[in-house]
């Protein structure tokens, strides 16, 4: 997306574009060729599902052509994973990339490691206990859960995100809220979990003998082979993190 004169514009390829992605199982393909994939455009041309379709098949509300309708769906898919991953916006790693940037984004701690060594927040503490022995919430669920309701804590969407960054949370469905009636209505909302609960814990944990820094490397190689003119500086604004214990 970009603004133009205070306007919103999304993006995109034009519709004879031999790179257009025209289905969901089209999206998919190219997130698992990629490894990982922004929704949106940024900093790395080309890097992003927004500009593989074209900017009019947003917010049409037909499962067929609209990614937006696509991310809910893809949330589900069981080789890939959907969250704020990418600068705390919305992004896909699939399966096979997924511990490459939970090594690199976790500096090989599992979260209660991490706040057992003072690495992690209070509030990301209070939220990571709502999500033990697997379970998925929707994201207003846990909030009032985890004690960030009216005159609790404060920061949720910020905490929320920087566990997604982390990969300590993921986006695993999309769900709209159910009334008396047991009719659902409004918005579907994320519902999350933590990727063990998708993957397993030894799956997502299966890089955590190397170093940080090694798998930054597969990252960053990963970027070039896919996007030549990408350089240092793009990469590490839009896949960095200051990780645990470590540096951005």
């Amino acid at each position: 997306m970009e603004v133009i004169n205070s306007e919103w514009f999304m993006k995109g390829c034009a519709p004879d574009d031999p790179k257009r992605v025209h289905t969901i199982d089209e999206a998919a393909d190219l997130i698992r060729k990629v490894g990982f994939l922004p929704l949106f455009s940024n900093n790395i041309p080309g890097f992003s599902l927004e500009e593989h379709v074209t900017p009019d098949s947003w917010w049409t509300d037909d499962p067929e052509h609209d990614p937006w309708s696509w991310r809910q769906i893809l949330a589900k898919y069981k080789d890939i994973a959907y969250g704020k991953f990418f600068e705390k916006k919305a992004g896909f790693i699939s399966k096979k990339w997924f511990p490459i940037f939970a090594n690199y984004r976790r500096n090989g701690y599992d979260f209660d490691a991490l706040f057992d060594d003072e690495l992690a927040s209070r509030r990301a503490k209070k939220l990571m206990d709502e999500f033990e022995g697997g379970r998925e919430w929707l994201s207003f669920e846990v909030k009032e859960k985890a004690g960030f309701g009216k005159g609790g804590e404060k920061n949720f969407e910020g905490t929320l995100s920087d566990l997604q960054m982390q990969t300590y949370l993921i986006a695993s469905d999309f769900r709209q809220k159910v009334n008396k009636k047991g009719e659902p209505y409004g918005w579907h909302i994320a519902a999350l979990t933590m990727p063990e609960n998708k993957f397993g814990y030894k799956f997502v944990t299966g890089k955590y003998s190397e170093k940080p820094s090694e798998s930054w490397e597969r990252i960053v190689k990963q970027i070039r082979k896919h996007f030549p003119g990408a350089n240092e500086k793009e990469i590490r604004k839009i896949i960095g993190i200051k990780y645990p214990g470590g540096s951005r």
